[in-house]
């Protein structure tokens, strides 16, 4: 249903918007792909979870899994889920000192020591991870 106006009937100013406004500032863009990121990391728990499905299941269901995981396009799908799983992980740690105030003896804790905590536990617990996997 379109409007009728009259000759002296105020119109609205709309202007037109690109479908990418979003691409032309920094925080805008960093915020769409942060929100884009969420389907990665959906894709992951997928990945997982068929994973330890199919180990539940057989050896030959454990080797199918691993014959189509194996396959090129699914190896690029992961290795962007890769690359934005680390990005969500970044954006979500430097947002933590905003979403939760520290105190110590009263007074606040600097945003980069909440930060900084945030980056080291995981590069802990990545250090960790690798030895119980790589032995």
């Amino acid at each position: 249903m379109s409007a009728r106006y009259t000759e002296f009937h105020p119109r609205w100013h709309r202007p037109r918007m690109s479908v990418f406004w979003w691409v032309g500032r920094r925080s805008y863009l960093v915020f769409v792909l942060r929100e884009l990121s969420s389907v990665f990391v959906a894709w992951s728990v997928v990945f997982l979870l068929l994973l330890v499905h199919a180990v539940g299941q057989s050896g030959t269901e454990y080797q199918r899994f691993l014959d189509r995981s194996g396959n090129p396009w699914m190896l690029a799908l992961n290795v962007i889920a890769l690359a934005f799983l680390v990005f969500h992980a970044i954006t979500w740690f430097n947002l933590a000192p905003q979403a939760m105030v520290v105190r110590l003896r009263g007074k606040r804790v600097p945003r980069s020591w909440v930060a900084g905590a945030h980056f080291a536990s995981w590069a802990l617990l990545s250090a960790l991870a690798a030895w119980l996997i790589l032995g």
